[in-house]
């Protein structure tokens, strides 16, 4: 064989492995944030070893960034180009599955057994689950035990009561060059899941079992003006905080305590710092939001089956555990590895305890409805425009439109 024939057979045999690669079905999945996190090594690993057991797909894993991917998700969808598999906040489940965009997740008792019953309820609308739960956090009082013993205060006892938690941030900005606490108001989610802890811990709720908006009882008019009341203690301005830009402050000894998920006992540097279940309410206990973020699958790909088989591995037991350790979010089933977590980690406590007495996101068919009322109710109480009645009352109107 001349150098030439073997150059042309080797050109030959490139084209056809181009070529199959080329005919390869692709399953578009999109991811929200970028590709730096702890747990996309693990995720890129599975992807690779499902391609090698399903030849013929191609699985194309696009990172978009957090506040466009699941809007760019859905517009796709819209518009008859969905992606096949897309990562969802499970608050946008119903209303997708309302606008029959994606495919509902048929489980057998046996994976339902998986999880708690208040994780599984973050996905499911009328009896049926819409997605496969991704990601997961409860929430939890950070406190600086420094700035607590310079204000006074026991380093070492957090608060467990609302009362306890206003004194507290008030002695400390009272007593220090610290403000008392961090509060969230911005125009985006978090303001409304920052909210809903304080609406879980003095026993409300925003829709009840029987889908009646119970947005205006007494429990919320009270957690309302609580919040409003935080706001005179918390750092100047809160409407422009999200619940991300609190940690900085925290991490510099700028507030005294804030409240956010498992992943912030990583990330929050220089601090000698204690974390804590949720303070509660006159009229509650304790509670905490419960958030999953999903896999969901769309129709229309022409991959649903694949879609769904590959969401499926990805979020199994054993696979899903060593995802969210990596990203540092609440595990999301009690397996025998999260007792072992507590046991190394006690700081895990706070956030695994509150599950059973946690509520989930509320589940409407126009989620961007709901967290604008909400957000708006709350941005008017803590700007003193309106009072905590009136503004419960406004949102309760608006939420009848949106469930």
């Amino acid at each position: 064989m001349t150098l030439k024939s073997v150059l042309l057979s080797g050109v030959f045999a490139l084209g056809l492995v181009t070529a199959a690669k080329a005919d390869d079905k692709s399953i578009h999945m999109i991811v929200c944030g970028d590709n730096t996190g702890a747990g996309i090594p693990i995720q890129a690993e599975l992807i690779k070893g499902w391609e090698a057991e399903n030849p013929g797909y191609k699985v194309d894993v696009e990172f978009v960034p957090w506040g466009q991917c699941q809007e760019k998700s859905t517009t796709l969808a819209s518009a008859g180009n969905p992606p096949a598999v897309s990562y969802m906040g499970s608050r946008t489940l119903k209303q997708l599955a309302a606008n029959d965009l994606i495919v509902p997740v048929n489980m057998t008792e046996e994976e339902k057994a998986t999880y708690a019953a208040p994780i599984l309820g973050t996905i499911t609308a009328n009896g049926q689950q819409w997605g496969l739960p991704r990601a997961f956090s409860t929430k939890a009082l950070y406190w600086n035990k420094d700035l607590f013993k310079e204000a006074g205060l026991d380093p070492e006892a957090a608060p467990k009561t609302w009362d306890e938690m206003y004194e507290a941030a008030k002695t400390i900005k009272e007593k220090t060059e610290a403000d008392g606490f961090g509060l969230a108001a911005a125009s985006f989610d978090n303001t409304m899941h920052q909210f809903m802890n304080y609406v879980y811990t003095n026993g409300g709720e925003v829709i009840n079992a029987d889908g009646e908006i119970v947005f205006n009882s007494p429990n919320n008019v009270e957690a309302l003006d609580f919040y409003g009341k935080m706001a005179t203690v918390s750092q100047p301005g809160p409407v422009a905080y999200d619940r991300a830009k609190l940690r900085p402050l925290f991490s510099e000894g700028k507030i005294g305590m804030f409240i956010s998920g498992p992943w912030e006992r990583t990330r929050v540097t220089d601090v000698n710092w204690g974390v804590a279940p949720l303070p509660h309410g006159p009229s509650g206990g304790p509670g905490t939001l419960l958030i999953t973020d999903s896999l969901a699958v769309f129709k229309g790909s022409g991959v649903e089956e694949q879609a769904l088989d590959l969401a499926k591995l990805l979020t199994n037991p054993e696979n899903q555990m060593a995802f969210e350790l990596a990203e540092g979010f609440t595990p999301l089933r009690d397996l025998p590895e999260v007792k072992a977590l507590v046991e190394k980690d006690p700081t895990w406590a706070a956030f695994l305890d509150a599950i059973p007495t946690g509520g989930p996101e509320p589940f409407v068919t126009d989620y961007v409805g709901l967290q604008d009322s909400i957000n708006e109710a709350v941005q008017g109480v803590v700007l003193g425009e309106v009072s905590a009645a009136e503004a419960v009352e406004i949102a309760a109107e608006q939420l009848e439109e949106f469930k």
